[in-house]
């Protein structure tokens, strides 16, 4: 199944590990991105662990090092000067000891807590590091529901494309339209340097997540008033998919430990999340759909953000509709799973979150899979991806119909992933 030794393959994944750490926290890339990621964070200490235990949980305590006061993790934290990426902390100003962005990313840190804590070979360690961890974590989720889910609906909402992770998705066009662009600062992008044109968002969505930015910026990164002041309000259900996993397995692993309110709580939002999911099922395209909040409306886009939620305990006959409908995916694609729809006219085979494959992605959906039941699918997702690698080293992301790698090279979570993967199949 596997084109190259495994163990040829993790010890090249460790090399651009090594390579892109920096201590006390990675980054994802050299010169495309060269600050400490949330989400990458998080997933990046999964591969961490299966060689330095005490330096995963440290990955971690340094994100949560720079959590604000009402409980927010920022996306970026900016430990170091350089002029190399653009928006820079010289245009955010959230005025953080340590300058942060001002949004957020998905909540995997409780999922990749309490899986670090399974693992641990030492236990006294990993009950004391994620013993410090949790309240933490905690206060991340009910900054969630509180800052992002107003009405008490369960589900939160994203502000600005970039929370997602999935910046560009196609997911976002039609809501994207009401966002001006106004007013723009002038600017000079980054990422175009490091990174073909032809494979990034957009100058009119730059345009647009500039705005927004400044529109934040402008209202003092205030919480409390950014949800009901953005005109782009979307519920992502991979987003809260992540989300309900992560309050889930922070409810296990603080029962564990004994702190029964957290557990108590990260329960409950889990609960009702799942309740509240159903409300974005579409049985047309057997998937979840993404709401746009602002109209009170679906979003007719089939992305991998209505596949994710099988990472969570969504009711098995969805699971089982999810998992057709990635076999559906497998027959048109060489590779899976991708970030969009072949069939819709939309579809981008190169285009950051508009179709390519990201392994980020697939080890979570692999993940629920195998959860569930549904092992002959997660297997296929696995092959895949480590088929990528093979072909096409670690990138940060890859054409799903040729498997050309595209974006950043040598990229952190990719590797991390390789590991995941590879090592579970041993």
């Amino acid at each position: 199944m596997i084109s190259l030794a495994v163990n040829e393959t993790i010890a090249r994944a460790v090399e651009v590990l090594r390579e892109n750490d920096h201590g006390d926290y990675t980054i994802p890339t050299k010169g495309l991105y060269p600050f400490q990621w949330n989400w990458d964070s998080c997933l990046t200490a999964l591969g961490l662990a299966h060689y330095d235990e005490a330096r995963a949980w440290t990955e971690i305590e340094t994100l949560f090092a720079h959590q604000w006061p009402d409980g927010m993790v920022p996306h970026i934290v900016f430990h170091v000067l350089n002029d190399s990426y653009f928006p820079g902390p010289e245009v955010w100003r959230t005025n953080r000891p340590t300058a942060t962005s001002g949004i957020t990313q998905p909540a995997v840190a409780g999922f990749a807590v309490r899986r670090l804590f399974d693992r641990a070979k030492d236990k006294k360690l990993a009950a004391e590091r994620a013993r410090a961890l949790l309240p933490k974590i905690d206060a991340w989720h009910r900054w969630f529901y509180e800052n992002r889910d107003p009405r008490g609906e369960g589900l939160v909402a994203i502000i600005h494309p970039w929370e997602s992770g999935r910046d560009n998705s196609i997911d976002w066009d039609d809501a994207f339209e009401r966002v001006p662009t106004e007013g723009v600062e002038p600017y000079t992008r980054r990422d175009t340097l490091h990174a073909d044109p032809a494979h990034r968002p957009t100058k009119a969505q730059y345009d647009r997540y500039l705005w927004l930015l400044q529109h934040f910026r402008a209202l003092g990164w205030d919480n409390a008033k950014l949800h009901d002041a953005s005109p782009f309000q979307i519920v992502d259900p991979g987003f809260n998919a992540i989300l309900i996993r992560s309050a889930a397995d922070l409810a296990d692993l603080a029962e564990t430990l004994g702190e029964m309110e957290i557990a108590k709580a990260n329960r409950a939002r889990a609960e009702k999340g799942l309740l509240a999911m159903e409300r974005l099922w579409s049985d047309a395209h057997g998937q979840y759909l993404c709401l746009d909040r602002v109209i009170g409306k679906l979003v007719d886009s089939a992305s991998v953000g209505g596949i994710l939620p099988v990472f969570s305990a969504i009711p098995k006959p969805r699971i089982a509709a999810i998992a057709a409908t990635i076999e559906r995916i497998a027959g048109k694609a060489r590779y899976i799973v991708p970030s969009h729809d072949l069939d819709d006219p939309r579809f981008d085979a190169k285009r950051y979150w508009r179709g390519p494959v990201w392994l980020v992605v697939n080890y979570m959906i692999a993940d629920g899979l195998a959860a569930s039941g549904h092992t002959q699918v997660a297997q296929r997702i696995t092959r895949s991806s480590v088929d990528l690698i093979a072909e096409s080293g670690f990138a940060e992301y890859y054409d799903p119909l040729s498997g050309e790698p595209l974006g950043g090279g040598r990229f952190t979570w990719t590797a991390a992933m390789v590991i995941e993967f590879l090592k579970s199949e041993r």
